[in-house]
């Protein structure tokens, strides 16, 4: 691993974001043997519909479902409500740890609900700053600051997903981690 670029990956919700994140994740560890840490959310269904979504540690593995239909909140995600608590209570430590102890920072998904924590947004700000390469995917048309403020940054490539180009996205981006150009 050459380079500390930091890559952002966006698209359409349902386009492959995490998809594409997590072929990179794969192709890294297992190709490249780098240690990689941060979280992932991902999307339960029951086949039909989604029935919640939870957050894991990438290297604890830990994992909680913060939103559910029967957990009542204000912020939602379609029929499901969400619980902040449980969502910070794996995401910031895997973050931080990530930062500390990894090759590579992973934080998936920057997107309307996660911002709605300060403890989140104030961590993944202290990662941008971590001089190590980065992969992040963010939604794509939320106008929260945090998100504008990353698409702003110079030392941001950012990627989009799309139902095309998901399935070679991920050798790209392990390219351009590497330092090559594409």
């Amino acid at each position: 691993m050459v380079n500390n670029i930091k890559i952002g990956i966006t698209g359409l919700p349902s386009s492959g974001k995490t998809y594409t994140l997590k072929r990179v994740i794969e192709m890294l560890t297992k190709e490249e043997e780098l240690s990689v840490g941060g979280m992932i959310d991902e999307k339960l269904s029951d086949g039909r519909r989604d029935v919640g979504i939870k957050v894991c540690n990438l290297q604890t593995g830990e994992e909680v479902v913060f939103a559910t239909p029967e957990t009542e909140s204000k912020i939602t995600i379609g029929t499901l409500g969400v619980d902040l608590s449980l969502f910070e209570s794996v995401a910031i430590d895997a973050i931080k740890s990530a930062c500390e102890t990894c090759d590579i920072i992973v934080i998936d998904e920057i997107g309307k609900v996660e911002v709605e924590s300060q403890a989140f947004v104030d961590i993944v700000k202290e990662a941008l700053d971590v001089d190590k390469p980065m992969i992040i995917t963010l939604h794509k048309k939320s106008r929260n600051p945090l998100l504008q403020d990353i698409r702003r940054r110079d030392d941001m490539r950012i990627l989009e997903v799309t139902p095309t180009n998901r399935n070679i996205l991920p050798y790209k981006i392990v390219k351009l981690m590497n330092g090559e150009s594409i």
